[in-house]
């Protein structure tokens, strides 16, 4: 499945390679993409564990950029 996100208070293209490489990592995740320049996030996952992962994304990013939220869209 795939979901698309608004990604608020991202700083800098580095944070957000950063970020995609942390989420890319996690289990359930199939593709991550983060673009700076459009502050938005593709994300592709095992629909089977939506929440499951959701909620693991917004732990990583909270660990990485204290400052950054997502919202789906």
């Amino acid at each position: 499945m795939k979901s698309k996100f608004k990604i608020k208070g991202l700083d800098c293209a580095n944070c957000a390679a950063e970020l995609e490489r942390a989420i890319q990592k996690l289990d359930g995740v199939e593709s991550a993409n983060i673009s700076f320049m459009t502050q938005k996030m593709e994300l592709e996952y095992d629909e089977t564990r939506k929440e499951e992962i959701i909620q693991n994304v917004k732990k990583v990013i909270k660990k990485e950029e204290p400052d950054v939220t997502i919202e789906e869209v």
